[in-house]
């Protein structure tokens, strides 16, 4: 049988770029040999395209050096996405230029099957702003926020910084809208600290969003599937630090823990996923994401906080652990993922393009 021809494409003009190498390693390590042949596609930081000579499996470390040497041949990206013969395309680019719909466009335009949501469900997926906009379109309950465009904090940062404490509870959390995996995100306890905060956030995209902090555990569910997408077993973080920043979520000093299935009742484990359902949905998400809830430790509500459609996957990342807890192993996952990516493709190609 003719091997599929999987082009994972990972690194990506984004400050997650670590974190998708990363990433990409342990999806080119597990792919099923039998079934698929990798073909690892690197974008450096500068949006250069590269294309691997010969696509093996290989450690973090390994990619990352490969990424810096001339095994790589740089490439169109048209000539890697419609002209290399490759199948399937399985983005791995968190962050701007690759998880907002960017990456998925090109796809779409080369009519070639790919991994994970289309372009408006990516789209949505990065944008904090445009998904929580979505979010309470759907009657999901989410925290009180703000939505904030740099050049309004320029023309006015005071009058923005009493609308804040005007509509907001003490302690904020600043972030970008369109980024991930805590970069540029702070926690802000007092007015005082804001500015700092903002001007931090305003270094990584021209819109933030300010929300009000919760006493809340942080609940994660991982979704599957297309128009009728499955709930995982519900995870929970305890960060080692006052909140799940970056540091916490990827250095080798971290002691944050992961609590799989989470230890909650079995009716909040039914919100958890039903609500799960309703996140993928209200995007129009397809194949896989992450859902991030909190809940309120005082009284059990669970708020919606964030869907990440393509959501860190190493094999120690919290999307295929709470598979794996599930009863779906992480090379059967990825399988899983492949097919999904054809079904979605294949509806798409049974639309007219036509009128008669």
């Amino acid at each position: 049988m003719k091997k599929l021809r999987v082009g994972v494409i990972y690194g990506g003009k984004s400050g997650e770029h670590e974190v998708s190498i990363a990433s990409a390693a342990s999806i080119i390590k597990h792919l099923d040999r039998d079934r698929y042949e990798a073909v690892p596609v690197h974008i450096a930081k500068d949006g250069r395209w590269a294309l691997a000579s010969a696509p093996t499996a290989i450690s973090a470390a390994e990619v990352h050096k490969q990424a810096r040497t001339e095994a790589l041949q740089p490439v169109d990206p048209t000539t890697v996405v419609s002209g290399s013969g490759i199948d399937v395309v399985f983005p791995v680019l968190h962050g701007p230029y690759g998880e907002d719909g960017t990456i998925q466009g090109l796809l779409e335009l080369a009519n070639v099957p790919y991994v994970g949501s289309g372009v408006l469900g990516s789209a949505v997926g990065m944008d904090k702003a445009a998904m929580k906009t979505m979010f309470a379109a759907a009657g999901l309950p989410i925290v009180p926020h703000h939505v904030v465009l740099r050049r309004e904090w320029q023309r006015d940062a005071r009058a923005i910084t009493g609308r804040v404490a005007g509509g907001l509870t003490y302690p904020v959390f600043v972030k970008p809208a369109n980024l991930g995996s805590s970069v540029g995100v702070s926690k802000v306890k007092t007015v005082e600290q804001l500015a700092d905060a903002v001007d931090l956030a305003f270094e990584y995209d021209r819109k933030i969003v300010i929300e009000e902090g919760l006493d809340a555990r942080e609940i994660e569910i991982a979704m599957l599937g297309n128009d009728e997408p499955e709930s995982s077993v519900p995870g929970e973080i305890v960060p080692d630090r006052e909140f799940y920043d970056y540091d916490s979520k990827y250095s080798s000093d971290s002691h944050t823990e992961l609590h799989i299935p989470a230890r909650l009742e079995a009716s909040q484990v039914a919100e958890a996923q039903a609500l799960g359902v309703r996140v993928f949905q209200a995007v129009d998400a397809s194949g896989y994401s992450r859902v991030d809830f909190l809940m309120d430790r005082k009284t059990g509500k669970m708020y919606v906080n964030e869907i990440n459609t393509i959501p860190g996957f190493t094999s120690i990342s919290m999307f295929p652990k709470l598979w794996e807890a599930s009863g779906l192993d992480y090379d059967d996952l990825l399988s899983r993922l492949v097919d999904l990516g054809f079904e979605r493709h294949q509806q798409r190609r049974a639309l007219r393009t036509d009128y008669r």
